[in-house]
């Protein structure tokens, strides 16, 4: 299973949010490209990155912080938040991250999600997140009446490297991950499922890994306030 460490952005700092609402943001570091050396030296292979001010703009935000950390450390990024467009895509490939993950925009333009996973094979993710199994966008401000399953199934035959699906209610809370939605949404598609939302503890992995398909997870709030310790993680998802 891969860790992916997490690196939030707002206001070109390192944040952690409470269930997506801006207000709520805890800063943990003031240079992510210091946070992203930090994961690096850790032991980490990749890195989530998320340009939270983007994902309510609709547009790249928080642009130098971004760059900065690609600068800084040689891991592959995966980037998400305010990417709604070819250009952004190509932008941000061009720029040397990794993987690109189209969130509102596999909801709002599904087209262009297919266009750019032919165009850019591996390098396009679907990110999908869930308030009540129902898709929120535009940065969780909306929610739609769309079932995450349901949107993860338009996706099958498109060519995506994964689809990043977060459980909104878990997500900085420190609860739990929701293995059985990640669990149930990893069976009804072929696509690789990265879990996101809640990890809170070593057990939370292990059910990730018995729950199988699953590719790897995101943690946030827990690596940095300690509840996680990369070592204990990493040997954990090596050793599964």
């Amino acid at each position: 299973m891969i860790l992916f460490p997490a690196i939030d952005l707002k206001g070109g700092r390192c944040v952690r949010l409470t269930r997506g609402d801006m207000t709520s943001a805890t800063v943990f570091n003031d240079d992510p490209a210091a946070q992203a050396q930090l994961f690096a030296e850790a032991g980490f292979e990749w890195l989530h990155c998320v340009d939270l001010d983007g994902a309510f703009e609709g547009r790249s935000v928080n642009i130098e912080a971004i760059k900065a950390i690609r600068a800084r450390i040689a891991l592959p990024i995966q980037l998400g938040g305010g990417i709604r467009d070819r250009t952004g895509i190509e932008t941000w490939l061009e720029a040397g991250i990794t993987r690109v993950i189209l969130g509102t925009t596999a909801l709002r333009n599904p087209a262009l999600v297919r266009e750019a996973a032919k165009g850019y094979p591996g390098r396009v993710a679907v990110g999908i997140d869930a308030r009540d199994g129902k898709v929120a966008v535009e940065g969780w401000a909306e929610t739609s009446e769309i079932d995450a399953i349901e949107l993860a199934k338009r996706f099958e035959d498109a060519g995506v490297a994964a689809i990043v699906f977060t459980d909104i209610a878990r997500d900085g809370m420190l609860e739990g991950v929701n293995v059985a939605a990640t669990a149930a949404l990893a069976r009804s598609v072929s696509v690789p499922i990265i879990a996101s939302g809640g990890v809170a503890g070593l057990g939370d992995i292990a059910a990730l890994i018995a729950a199988g398909n699953i590719l790897g997870t995101i943690i946030g709030r827990a690596l940095y306030d300690g509840s996680i310790k990369p070592e204990a993680a990493l040997k954990l998802a090596m050793n599964r």
